[in-house]
Order: structure tokens, then sequence, then C-alpha cells
């Protein structure tokens, strides 16, 4: 049987409406079983109420509703975005006022709050997630030495545009690492955070930002709008659109618009390669009208991400990222080949796009037991089989935060940090030189207490 045509994964929502998922309290399950089904339920099939002409006693009961539903409609479209925060650009960024720093910090901390609240709800509160939010506590506290190191150059650092307007949706912003040297233009690393596709937010990269725009790398966070406000393909939509503006808007940063590089970790790493694949195949139509292109990209690079959804539906499911939920995020269970690009590149119909993929490299730590290694090491292998320029690197023992956050905050060597740093500067002996002089990182955590997260990590 022939394979279908293989066609652009646009935002579903052509009047930019994301879909709203609401729950009242006093509804009944439909199924009765699974607990997450309860919290889905969506708004997006039924029409709006129309508004009526005038205030009439017959229309007061259509108009009530009509409002009531907006409203709720309002408040779920605008649940991630920024109460009130300001538009920093390269020459607006500083000085601020003291007012409007505090308003920023509020701003940022209730978001990361609303964040972590949002997930437990959408996970349940049985025994297993009873305990794993109790492991959760315990390994923030373990880590939050260097938490609050990494907070604080976050907001302080001169180096740091934060919250720089990409597109008009919610969340379209990102924040923009720079180096202190100035000298020439800057490679650039655009980079997508992880986040169980709900709690992704462009801040998880600052730790990864500060130390690559110390080997001289600009570094983009691109933020993303996350389930329920939106779902993968708004994800994928949002991504390739900061990419778009990196492509097209760094070179103002100082970067080097003929040196990017796309890097997506976790569920980041799995929304960059939809967007890649998704781009390979505009760009191989006819007619398509794209604002960026894979040319612009010289390699891309998956940090313990998984790229064949079906292969992880169950395995979710068992960790608590219950079928359901996972199943809406991605749109149907008749849409996880569309988001899986493993299986998206194998297509006879993508024959014509694999040579416009950049390089891929794949990291991942075997001792990943949020996404087995075996999710990277499959994708390079099927790559490769299918003609595209690809390897898979494995870090012995590693665990899914392992790689992303106690190694970077052990200081001195880190295999991942440099593997990534060589291949950016592979072709820059003058760049390479100055990597073999820098000096070691530096610790931000006791290796006890690192020892200890490792331990009792839920990730």
């Amino acid at each position: 049987m022939p394979s279908p045509q293989i066609l652009p994964m646009p935002n579903r929502h052509s009047d930019g409406t994301p879909p709203v998922v609401v729950k009242a309290k006093d509804e009944e399950d439909e199924n009765g079983n699974d607990p997450s089904l309860s919290l889905l339920h969506s708004f997006e099939d039924k029409a709006p109420l129309p508004r009526a002409s005038s205030f009439t006693s017959s229309s007061r009961k259509i108009n009530g509703a009509s409002s009531f539903y907006k409203k709720r409609r309002r408040r779920a479209a605008s649940q991630d975005s920024f109460p009130s925060l300001p538009d920093h650009s390269a020459a607006a960024a500083y000085p601020r006022s003291p007012s409007s720093f505090g308003r920023e910090v509020a701003s940022e901390t209730f978001l990361l709050t609303r964040l972590g609240f949002k997930m437990l709800s959408y996970l349940g509160v049985g025994y297993k997630w009873i305990t794993r939010f109790l492991a959760l506590s315990c390994y923030a506290m373990l880590l939050f030495p260097g938490f609050i190191q990494v907070g604080y150059y976050y907001f302080f650092s001169k180096q740091i545009r934060r919250s720089i307007v990409y597109g008009d949706k919610p969340r379209n912003r990102l924040d923009l690492y720079l180096p202190k040297n100035s000298n020439g233009p800057k490679p650039v690393v655009a980079f997508i955070t992880g986040g169980a596709w709900i709690i992704g937010y462009k801040a998880w990269g600052s730790l990864l930002g500060q130390q690559l725009s110390e080997r001289d790398i600009i570094v983009a966070c691109i933020d993303y709008r996350n389930f329920p406000q939106g779902t993968i393909s708004d994800m994928i939509a949002d991504s390739s659109q900061g990419i778009s503006f990196v492509c097209n808007n760094i070179a103002e940063y100082g970067g080097d618009p003929n040196r990017i590089y796309l890097m997506g970790q976790s569920a980041g790493a799995h929304i960059a390669a939809c967007a890649i694949v998704e781009q390979a195949i505009k760009e191989a139509g006819e007619g398509e009208s794209t604002s960026w292109s894979l040319s612009q990209i010289k390699a891309y690079f998956g940090l313990s991400g998984g790229y064949n959804l079906f292969n992880l539906v169950d395995h979710f499911n068992s960790r608590g990222l219950y079928r359901s939920i996972f199943l809406s995020i991605m749109e149907g269970e008749e849409s996880l080949r569309r988001f899986s690009p493993e299986l998206m590149v194998q297509d006879p119909n993508f024959g014509n796009a694999i040579s416009l993929l950049p390089p891929i490299v794949l990291f991942h730590g075997t001792g990943d037991y949020s996404i087995p290694s075996d999710a990277s090491k499959t994708f390079a292998e099927t790559l490769k089989r299918v003609g595209a320029t690809a390897e898979s690197i494995m870090y012995e023992g590693k665990t899914h935060t392992d790689v992303f956050l106690q190694d970077p905050m052990r200081g001195g060597k880190d295999d991942m940090f440099e593997d990534l740093v060589g291949y950016i500067h592979s072709g820059d002996a003058e760049a390479r030189a100055r990597d073999a002089k820098a000096p070691p990182r530096r610790r931000l955590v006791p290796e006890c207490m690192l020892k200890l997260a490792h331990s009792v990590s839920p990730f």
C-alpha cells in the first residue's frame, strides 16, 4: 500500500486560537478509570455563542453565557504569558529602574510557580506522584546552592537580553546570552528547552547559556507555548518562528548568521527535530515560502530527546505522564506518526528532503530512564540509513539530568559540554586554542550533594 503524501505541519488552528482545556470540578468523568481523563474537556469544538446586538431581557441569558465562555477562553489563552513583561531589545535592556526590575522578577516567579502547580494538576495526586513530588523536593533542595547562583546570574548579568519578542503569540519571547568579548561575529546556538511539553520555559537554559557564552558562543533560549495553552503543532510553530528570528536578526546582536546551530533538550529536542523535518518538507515542496532556511543551520544537536512517539507512549504512561494527556498533547493517536521524526524521514515521500537536513548529533546518557538512550541510537541509525549525516554519542551511566544539570554544576571538565563546544569550534583553530587554555568551570554544588541528587532524582 503506497505511503500517504507528507504534508507540512501548519498550526491546526487557522484563526490562531489555541485549544482550551478546562474541567469543571463537579463534572463527571466519562471513563471513570483514568484520573487524567477528568482533566481533559475541550471547548475547541464548541462554536462561540453569538453576541447580541442589544441588551434586551430576552438576550441577557445568551449574553451572560457568551461572556462567561469568553472570559474562560481569555483566562486560558493568557495563563502562561507574563502579566506585564517589558520587551527588552539590545539597546533598551539596560539600565532598568528598580520598580520595573521588581515587576519582572515577580512576573518570572509567578510563572515558574504556576508551571510547577500546573504539571502537578495534570499528573494527579496519587501515591506515585506524592512520592515523586517528595523526591523532586529533595532533589531541588540538594541543588539549591547551584540554582541560587544561576538565578542571580540570570536576573543581574548585563550579558543577558531577556524576553526579546519574536512573535505575536503568548510566550513568543527569547533570552540572549552574549559573550563579554564583542570582537567579531560569534557562533550562535538556538536552544529549545525541555519540560515534558507542559512546563518548558526559556530560563531552564540559563546554565547552558552562561557556560557557552564564556566560550565566546551566543545562546538564544527560545520560549514557546506549553500544553494546555497549545498542542505540539503550536509548540513547533512557535519554535520555528523563534529560529526564524535568530536567523534573520542575530547579526544585530553580534552573531554570525553563517554559524547558527540548533539544539534541543528532552521534549525540546523532540520539538526541534520536528521543526527541522517540517522545514525540510516545506523547502522540498514547490512554491512554499519560508522565513528561514535549513541551509542557515550548521548542525542540529539533540540532547536526551525522543524521536519515535510510538515507542514512548507506554513508557511515559508508566512514569506518570498518562496516555490520555500525552495523546492530547500530540493531537491524538492518529498524529503520532506525523510528530515522530524517526518515522517521517523513512517515508518514501521524504526522499527529496533528506539532503536538506543539517548534520545531526544526538547526545544521550545510558542511565536515562526518563527517555531511554535507545531513542537517540535508533534515530541516528535511521538517519544514516536513509542518507542523512548523523551520529549518536552516549555517556555511560549518565541520567536525564546528569548531562544537563549535575555535571555542569560539578565544574571542571564535562564531557558533553566539551563535545558540544568542540563541534561548534571545529572549523576555528583560534577558538580551539582558546578552549584548550580555558580555565576549569567553577563548582556550584558540593560533590556529596550532587551524588545525593543523582540518587533521588525523579527524572
